[in-house]
């Protein structure tokens, strides 16, 4: 990969984590259930260090990091919907939004992935897409939980 794809490969993670910080951060502020706030907080907090530390690689790779605001079609559009979802302020409702956010950044580093890195920038990206995965998989926990808790 040439740096200029790298650069860009790096700017689309920074859209998706830094809409993954957004909207866990709208989560946190329209939900009620405390445990769940403060959940929300600690995830948007682990987006913006991503975002810093790809921002820190975009320069290494002598880019800018992105701070446009430019939306990258589906990545963002799965934490559109976020905003409606919260205003139910149905934990179940709000957590499958953020299931689908967490699915597409997943899918957004596992494509990066794919592709021919540098190897101390695929460790980077191997870790933060862990991360992402481990955010899905304990928000699906939690959707299911609110699921089961309405049923009952």
């Amino acid at each position: 990969m040439t740096n200029d794809e790298i650069v860009s490969t790096l700017n689309g993670l920074i859209e998706i984590s830094r809409d993954g910080a957004d909207g866990f951060e709208t989560c946190a502020a329209d939900i009620d259930d405390e445990a769940l706030k403060l959940y929300f907080r600690n995830r948007a907090e682990s987006c913006r260090r991503a975002v810093r530390e790809l921002n820190a690689e975009v320069r290494r790779h002598g880019g800018n990091p992105d701070t446009s605001g430019t939306i990258t079609g589906s990545m963002h559009r799965a934490w559109v919907d976020l905003k409606a979802a919260v205003t139910s302020r149905d934990n179940r409702v709000v957590l499958e939004e953020c299931e689908r956010g967490e699915a597409a950044a997943v899918v957004a580093y596992e494509n990066a992935l794919r592709e021919e890195l540098p190897g101390e920038l695929r460790a980077l990206l191997e870790q933060q897409c862990d991360g992402a995965k481990r955010n899905h998989d304990r928000v699906r926990q939690l959707r299911d939980s609110a699921r089961h808790a309405r049923s009952a």
